[in-house]
């Protein structure tokens, strides 16, 4: 695996599924504090069933000698990620980017959208998706800063929550700027297995 700054991106395989949902509850459980009693039980409840669902393209993964510090699924358009083909994105789509609080500040997250843009390009597609809330700042901060722009037209409701949707379009430098981005910002190095 390498030193302890190495992090190695994988496919998840079928006996990672326990420790994935580890990592994304892990991850999301500081929502609970500002959700009420039954909404956060229902994104818990989503939370634990996004690993088993099918509709996926790949999860990928994040680790750390052996260990799994964070994950994200892949899916190839809003109706597989959402069931909402109306939103007529056809392009890939990143949802439940996940990294263990204790080793958050350490470019795995960043490490993991750089490999969903190099999937994403190597799918031939030109433009990669995400939505997510007000309630996540920090992620906000970080796709901001990673080149995702808005993209207002995508935007959809989850009961009253905004549900923002972020693009990043790709063109022939992005993941060379992305890389450098990562670098700047003293972020770990990886390898992809």
């Amino acid at each position: 695996m390498g030193s302890l700054n190495t992090i190695t991106i994988r496919d998840a395989a079928a006996n990672d599924k326990e420790a994935i949902q580890q990592v994304m509850l892990a991850s999301y459980v500081q929502y609970e504090a500002v959700m009420s009693p039954p909404r956060w039980e229902a994104y818990r409840e989503g939370i634990l069933a996004a690993v088993d669902s099918d509709r996926a393209l790949v999860t990928i993964i994040a680790e750390r000698d052996g260990v799994i510090i964070g994950s994200m699924q892949m899916f190839v358009s809003s109706e597989a990620a959402y069931g909402r083909p109306e939103m007529e994105i056809h392009s890939p789509i990143i949802r439940y980017l996940s990294v263990l609080p204790s080793v958050r500040g350490q470019g795995v997250a960043t490490e993991l959208i750089l490999e969903s843009v190099r999937r994403t390009a190597s799918l031939g597609a030109s433009v990669l998706h995400l939505h997510t809330s007000d309630l996540m700042q920090s992620a906000v901060r970080l796709y901001e800063r990673l080149g995702f722009e808005r993209a207002y037209d995508k935007d959809f409701y989850n009961g009253e929550t905004l549900v923002k949707s972020y693009r990043m379009p790709l063109h022939a430098n992005v993941l060379e700027q992305l890389s450098s981005k990562a670098l700047r910002s003293g972020q770990a190095s990886h390898s992809v297995d």
